[in-house]
């Protein structure tokens, strides 16, 4: 008798453990590890589903009383051992239960019927057709007349088009081939996504990009599987890296993931590895049908396609023979897992690639600070691009203060700067790009006078507006009353503000009335293609002027734009996070490169209400290490991830009073855990989260500090515990996250 042990599909605290089942004689060949199984569960027998961790032939239990599986899910897409250890990994390190980590590893949950290509092939010599086709003429059988009459001398035809174009039955066509005249051949046809123009091009590297590859692959030959970061300017040609990286890999017989932070950078990216690597790319994410997803991961797993395109869900692609792992802009917030399992790519795929013996090379032009720091302390491998390809130059970048603006009675969204350089760009044919910054604005206070947000004096973050005028902290719960006149300056104009591309666009056209505008954000983009045909459109020049948010600023390469203005470059800033410096940087530096990266000079115009801040200044210089060292001692000054961790403990109930209570027991379980000794230990909170009821839920976040990494998830553990014995904590549920990208 073999026995498995199944993780249960309820994601519980409590039932997160294996359960064993014994394995019927006619299921030993599908009940393997990996496959979804029902099994009867609980005192009642119950049928519920699970996955299969593990089999053996030692029972846990008494034989006699252990029950049975009942069935293999039929159409279940199957679990590789190596994603099961990649979920249990995941579930250790960011929290959760193994069941929604195992759910996380499956990019694709269920088989969906194959599309089928049926083809009509004859199977009878001459004399036989001409019989038979007499033989239908004499009967009067006229359907099957047309139907022979089309097909013959043809060596094949399509089975829908036949029976589309001479409007017969499939009766008809299935009647002829049991009489031996044809035989139908089935092929499967994939639903493929990925298209475009092979091209056997090859641009010539220049020796900064030589020498990057040379020292990946250098260390792959010699059998060192590392992790790199490739530092590299806007335009510096980080993608002809990643393709060249990728043509070494293929040669070897093996294969790679390629991760993109947006869906909108699909279309030029595919396009340029379409051009490389012809049909054996593929893509992966959340917008494709069920059908086009599932065969994108049948057509992995059976070998068919060396490369998968994607976001962060594309790193479970199920390749055998994984070589190289790819994270392009790997600063990016999109990176992080917003549902449980909270896991990051990067340390995923770092962990991924250990399992595999893949490299994994992360590109940025804005590294984050935790990638950064990591190649000074020697865990990753510092590569740098410090030049733009095609001798393109970095753009002038000029830097408006809004406050300036104001005095001088100008109320417009767009400076008389920025205004003066549209014209001239507009006027010589050329292009712009308008990016709206608006992550972060939304609840936030600050002037407009002098550019002073409203921060907490505790933890040095932006405070949030909420209803009746309150300003609150939602690390440590400071709060305050909105002030009717700035701290700083006196001036009335404080208060929330901010604009959408929709305003921007309508400003636009009031100035411009005759230029053609296009607008990438989530309402022109919700469609299905919705990012390729606004790209498309601009790419071809069938626009002037792009509009857009963060989804406009990374990775594309527009050759005729020479001008890119930033409508309100600090509102990022005033978001309630610690790393609202860092996305500022990166926004912005990110924005600028999009100017000039062909042989047309670019220029960038940055409008912003706090034109001396360092993230801000070292954008426009173009200067990451200045803002690195900054920001850095800021980080280690208030001990903020990289400088140390933070785990986050987000506490909901149905009742507010038993959120909080159940919130105030675990921080208080927490705090006592603290040795006297242990001054890198902080408990902060519970303070209101970000987000304070949502789906009838009341919502209360705690956050620990502490240098230790193994200490939080010894915390993480004795949360969890205190939840499952504390009367006042047992009835609210509690989600964890480590070194939290997104506030709750």
């Amino acid at each position: 008798m073999r026995y498995a042990d199944v993780i249960v599909d309820i994601s519980l605290e409590k039932l997160d453990k294996t359960y064993q089942y014994a394995i019927p004689d006619a299921l030993l060949a599908e009940a393997v590890a990996g496959a979804k199984v029902k099994v009867p569960f609980g005192g009642g027998g119950r049928m519920i589903e699970g996955y299969i961790i593990d089999t053996s032939e030692t029972p846990v239990f008494d034989p006699a009383r252990t029950k049975e599986i009942a069935s293999v899910v039929q159409g279940a897409v199957s679990l590789e051992r190596r994603f099961i250890a990649l979920a249990y990994w995941m579930k250790e390190h960011f929290g959760g239960t193994m069941n929604e980590a195992l759910k996380t590893v499956l990019p694709v949950k269920q088989a969906v019927r194959e599309v089928k290509k049926r083809t009509l092939v004859p199977v009878a010599d001459e004399a036989r057709f001409t019989e038979y086709y007499n033989e239908a003429v004499e009967r009067k059988f006229t359907a099957r007349v047309r139907l022979l009459e089309e097909l013959r001398g043809k060596s094949a035809a399509d089975y829908r088009e036949v029976l589309q174009k001479l409007r017969i039955s499939a009766a008809t066509v299935e009647a002829v081939c049991r009489d031996g005249i044809f035989a139908v051949q089935e092929e499967t046809c994939y639903r493929n996504t990925a298209t475009g123009v092979w091209s056997d091009k090859r641009p010539q590297l220049n020796e900064e990009q030589k020498a990057a590859v040379e020292a990946v692959w250098q260390d792959y030959k010699e059998g060192k599987r590392g992790t790199y970061l490739l530092f590299g300017v806007t335009g510096s040609g980080k993608t002809e890296v990643y393709l060249e990286l990728i043509e070494h890999v293929i040669r070897e017989g093996k294969q790679a993931i390629m991760l993109i932070p947006e869906i909108s950078l699909t279309f030029q990216t595919v396009r340029r590895f379409y051009e490389r690597f012809g049909e054996r790319v593929s893509v992966l994410h959340s917008r494709l049908s069920a059908g086009e997803r599932y065969d994108q991961y049948l057509r992995a797993r059976n070998g068919e396609i060396d490369v998968m395109i994607g976001p962060r869900s594309a790193l479970f692609t199920p390749f055998e023979q994984l070589g190289l792992i790819i994270i392009d802009e790997e600063q990016e917030g999109a990176y992080k897992s917003e549902g449980t399992p909270r896991y990051h790519a990067r340390e995923t795929a770092e962990y991924l690639a250990s399992l595999t013996g893949a490299s994994l090379l992360l590109g940025s032009a804005t590294p984050s600070l935790e990638a950064y720091s990591r190649t000074e302390s020697g865990q990753y491998r510092l590569l740098t691009l410090t030049k733009r390809a095609k001798a393109a130059q970095m753009p002038q970048v000029e830097i408006v203060d809004l406050r300036e603006e104001l005095r001088a009675g100008n109320r417009s969204i767009f400076s008389r700067k920025l205004k003066e350089q549209m014209k001239e760009r507009l006027a010589k044919g050329e292009q712009v790009m308008l990016f709206l910054n608006r992550r972060g604005y939304a609840g936030t206070v600050s002037c407009r006078a002098c550019g002073e947000g409203m921060k907490c004096p505790h933890c040095d973050i932006s405070l949030t507006f909420h209803k009746g005028g309150t300003l609150l902290c939602h690390y440590c719960g400071y709060e305050t009353k909105q002030p009717k006149l700035c701290p700083a300056c006196g001036s009335k104009y404080i208060g929330l503000f901010g604009t959408g591309t929709q305003k921007v666009e309508e400003a636009v056209l009031r100035e411009f009335p005759e230029v053609s505008v296009l607008r990438m954000d989530a309402d022109t983009t919700k469609q299905k293609g919705g990012h390729d045909k606004i790209i498309k459109k601009f790419s071809k020049g069938e626009a002037q002027i792009l509009i857009g948010t963060q989804m406009i600023v990374k990775g594309h390469d527009f050759p005729r734009v020479t001008l890119v203005g930033i409508i309100a470059a600090d509102l990022s800033l005033y978001a309630g996070d610690y790393r609202a410096a860092e996305r500022t940087f990166c926004l912005l530096a990110q924005a600028a490169g999009r100017a000039g990266r062909d042989r047309l000079p670019g220029e960038v115009v940055i409008q912003t209400y706090q034109p001396e801040h360092y993230s801000i200044t070292a954008a426009a210089a173009g200067d990451y290490l200045a803002f690195y060292q900054q920001e850095m001692a800021y980080r280690r000054l208030l001990r903020y991830p990289p400088a140390a961790h933070i785990l986050a403990v987000l506490v909901q109930a149905e009742e507010q009073e038993t959120a909080l209570l159940g919130a105030g027991r675990i921080s208080a379980a927490l705090s006592r855990m603290l040795f006297p000794e242990e001054k890198t230990g902080t408990v902060i909170g519970p303070a209101p989260a970000g987000l304070a009821k949502a789906n009838d839920l009341y919502r209360y976040i705690i956050y620990i500090k502490s240098s230790d990494y193994e200490r939080l998830r010894q915390f993480c553990r004795a949360a969890a515990e205190e939840k499952r014995l504390t009367e006042a904590a047992v009835k609210c549920n509690i989600q964890f996250d480590f070194n939290p990208f997104h506030g709750y």
